[in-house]
């Protein structure tokens, strides 16, 4: 059988995973990017899934798990909720997850997260979290949450791997490397924390100014990006003593 255009892809940008084992000598925070209705229930909106789709729920499941170990252990928890005005477009995107709404909720596994006293929720009007946590008068909720809770790692998980999740870690990477986020040291993206939308070339076709997004492919593009720009990428997370 002929490789596939994304194993040719891996075999020539091969991003490098690693084993990760979380303990409390250094502290660790949990980020989640948009584990929300709008992006991850099917049929809950005009970005979310059309079907079962195996990456993203496998990103929930993860996503939960993590986020109760956590709370579990009283580690500190960030999670951005996109939030859209009705009158604001954000385009290209047609409009979602719209304040108020089911859409911009967190999904039902993960809801309990309101309540938990180890948690930060942000909700987040834009594609970049970092820039949707700065506050009309120039302080930034994740900058402090980082601050406050003497942050060494934070491990990111969410939707969508090349869109939402890289662009807040691109970001939160800048920061750091500029001294905004002392005593952050290590941004890590957790891959199988993570999914993307799959658009195949096939049906965008069919769509008027459709962009073709194959899920497994951007999914692997994004984490190589993030690699590159200085984040470590693990391939399963596990908790020690």
């Amino acid at each position: 059988m002929a490789p596939s255009t994304v194993d040719l892809l891996k075999e020539e940008l091969p991003v490098v995973q690693e084993s990760l084992v979380l303990s409390g000598d250094v502290k660790t925070g949990l980020v989640l990017v948009d584990v929300v209705n709008g992006f991850c229930t099917v049929g809950a909106g005009n970005l979310a899934p059309r079907q079962p789709d195996k990456q993203i729920s496998g990103m929930v499941d993860e996503s939960v798990r993590l986020a109760r170990e956590f709370c579990d252990k009283n580690w500190p928890v960030f999670a951005f909720l996109d939030s859209h005005h009705p009158d604001i477009p954000e385009h290209p995107y047609p409009p979602h997850c719209i304040a108020g709404t089911d859409e911009a909720k967190l999904v039902p596994a993960l809801q309990w997260l309101e309540n938990e006293a180890s948690a930060t929720l942000r909700c987040k009007d834009c594609i970049d979290g970092f820039v949707g946590s700065i506050e009309k008068d120039g302080s930034n909720v994740f900058l402090d949450w980082v601050k406050n809770n003497q942050i060494k790692k934070i491990l990111v998980g969410g939707i969508c791997t090349d869109i939402c999740v890289l662009d807040f870690v691109c970001s939160a990477l800048s920061a750091r490397n500029r001294g905004f986020l002392a005593p952050l040291e290590d941004v890590i993206i957790y891959s199988q924390g993570c999914a993307t939308f799959d658009l195949p070339i096939h049906i965008a076709r069919t769509l008027k100014d459709a962009v073709a997004h194959p899920q497994e492919l951007m999914h692997h593009i994004g984490l190589y990006i993030a690699k590159g720009r200085g984040a470590k990428v693990a391939s399963e997370v596990t908790f020690g003593e």
